[in-house]
Order: structure tokens, then C-alpha cells, then sequence
């Protein structure tokens, strides 16, 4: 079987499924596992985009605003690599390809017997179950529920840890994790799934619920225990490039976490922000900010894919 992923959690989930040998041609943001940046790449940009966040999300702003997809399929090299199977997304066309793009592609190449996988989780579990439409896409049914028992009883362990984390008067750390930084967007989706199964109260979104892009007088609203920042598609080094943003963009000087050193920063683009199996490694890196005392192992696991940062802006190693 000949598989092309267009996005990189749908490259991860074929890998997980112990289909990575039948990859012909993947995403151009596809960089997990080992070896699939190798393979012919299906998708790119339709322009150039800026470095920074705020001028990136002007650009996407007025591509969408003229109807424009952010990525198209390179339609010459999904011919050259003739898949029987693309896995792809509908969630977000900001994220990947549009689901109209590939099938406009398919028809121009007369690929109609092409079998589409199309994802579109909201919810943790949907990621989980999106494990198994994969493999059984893939003719893996086994490898497929493995895949997302393995998942699940990760993410379960875990949470019991956080449970026992914490205190007796049972009240969880508040917390809000930043997927873009100008303008502010809160982490959604899956994300406050996460937040409450490390033991915390996520704040200012809603599990399942598209990321909320919230005003400054909002944030203000606010005093979390615990700031997340991890930009969609930004990688640590990206992300400390644009920190002088976070007095602007956030109540800075107000916030609490801020005066305690409790403001992380992670890496949202292998992290968070894909919806596969790593979303159990993210779930790790939120117990290591949340209760650091009773998650020492996930912070020397992680310590490369998260930083601390100071009132100051100093970015510090874990300890």
C-alpha cells in the first residue's frame, strides 16, 4: 500500500501504526519520525510567510479573507508518487492542505480510486480513535488499537500521578497555555483535556472548542498560577525571538506567575499542537509546569523541549 500523509500528526500516526516503510511522500512540515524528511514532499506554502507572529497572522488573515488556502498540493509529485491512500485534516486550513485542494488534485489527476482519511479530532479521544481509523485504513487493525490503548493507558497513569499531586484541600493550580502570542490565543481543543489530567484548571477555553483569541481586558480578568506559552508551528528558538512581545501581548507585570518564575516555554511545534501520539509526551511536559515537585522525571525527560522564563524575560534551563 502506498500511503501519503499531508500533515505532520497523520505522518506520526501511519508511523505509530508500523506503516513508515510504505510513506511515498509526506507534508512539508513533516519531521517525525526519523526519516520521513527524506521523502518527497506533497505540500507547500502558497507564499512566503513572515517571520513573526503578528505579521503571519495579518497575512493568513487576508489570505483567507480572499479565499486563498494558506498551502496547496503539489499535484506533480503526488502524480509521480501515485498513492492509494491520503491521510489528511479538515480542522484547520491553516494547519494543512484544504480537504477541497486535495480532492480538486485527485480529480485533476484522475486518482478518484485514491482512498481519503480524513481527520478531524476536537477532543483527546477523537486523536485516540483517529489512531485506529488509521490502522484500519492501513489494513493494521491490531497495530491501530495498540497504538491508542498504548496512549491511553500512558495518558491514565499520568493523570492518577497528577491526581495524588494535588493537595488536600483539592484545589487544582490555574492554567493557561498560549498557542499564539500576537494576538493572544488560548489553547483549545484538546488542550484543556490535557490541562485537567495534569492536575490542573485550564483557564479561558473550552475542551473541544476552537482557540479563542482573547483581548487584553480578558487576560487582565485573570490571574493563572501557571502561563504555557507554545506558539502553533514554533519551535523554542522561533518562539525566544519574539519574548519581548510577552510584555506587550500579556498583563506582564500583573500576573503572578510571572513574579513566581511559574511561565514555561515548550516547544508547540513537535509538542501540543499535533494531535498524535505525542500529545502523551505534551500531557508529560504540562505535569513537569504544573507540579514540578512530584514530576521530576518528565522534567529531565523534557528538559531540551521546554524552558522557563523570568520576570525579566531570562530564559532559564529546567534544574
Amino acid at each position: 500500500m502506498r500511503i501519503a500523509s499531508l500533515l505532520p500528526s497523520a505522518t506520526e500516526m501511519v508511523c505509530a501504526v508500523g506503516a513508515q516503510a510504505d510513506l511515498v511522500g509526506v507534508s512539508h512540515e513533516c519531521d517525525f519520525p526519523v526519516g520521513v524528511a527524506g521523502l518527497p514532499v506533497l505540500t507547500r506554502t502558497r507564499t512566503t510567510l513572515p517571520q513573526e507572529s503578528g505579521a503571519i497572522d495579518r497575512a493568513v488573515r487576508e489570505m483567507l479573507k480572499d479565499a486563498l488556502a494558506v498551502y496547496e498540493v503539489e499535484v506533480d509529485l503526488l502524480r509521480e508518487v501515485a498513492p492509494d491512500v491520503i491521510v489528511t485534516q479538515d480542522l484547520c486550513d491553516v494547519c494543512a492542505v484544504s480537504l477541497s485542494d486535495v480532492h480538486l488534485a485527485l480529480k485533476e489527476l484522475d486518482l478518484g480510486h485514491v482512498q481519503i482519511v480524513n481527520l478531524r479530532p476536537n477532543f483527546l479521544q477523537d486523536v485516540w480513535d483517529d489512531l485506529r481509523r488509521v490502522g484500519r485504513a492501513l489494513g493494521r487493525n491490531d497495530a491501530g488499537d495498540r497504538a491508542a490503548k498504548e496512549c491511553e493507558r500512558r495518558a491514565q497513569e499520568i493523570a492518577a500521578r497528577a491526581l495524588g499531586a494535588i493537595g488536600p484541600d483539592g484545589k487544582r493550580p490555574t492554567v493557561i497555555t498560549i498557542e499564539w502570542i500576537e494576538p493572544v490565543m488560548v489553547g483549545g481543543s484538546w488542550m484543556p483535556e490535557l490541562v485537567a489530567l495534569a492536575g490542573g484548571e485550564s483557564l479561558l477555553a473550552e475542551p473541544g472548542k476552537h482557540s479563542p483569541t482573547i483581548p487584553m481586558e480578558g487576560l487582565q480578568a485573570i490571574d493563572p498560577d501557571v502561563v504555557l506559552i507554545k506558539p502553533c508551528g514554533f519551535g523554542l528558538e522561533r518562539t525566544t525571538a519574539e519574548l519581548e512581545l510577552l510584555r506587550e501581548s500579556l498583563p506582564w507585570s500583573s500576573w503572578s506567575a510571572v513574579e513566581g518564575g511559574r511561565v514555561f516555554l515548550a516547544d508547540g511545534n513537535a509538542y501540543f499542537n499535533r494531535p498524535g501520539p505525542r500529545l502523551v509526551e505534551s500531557l508529560e511536559i504540562l505535569c513537569a509546569c504544573i507540579h514540578p515537585e512530584a514530576f521530576p522525571d518528565f522534567r529531565t525527560k523534557h528538559r531540551g523541549s521546554m524552558k522557563r522564563i523570568t520576570a525579566d524575560l531570562t530564559i532559564l534551563d529546567l534544574e
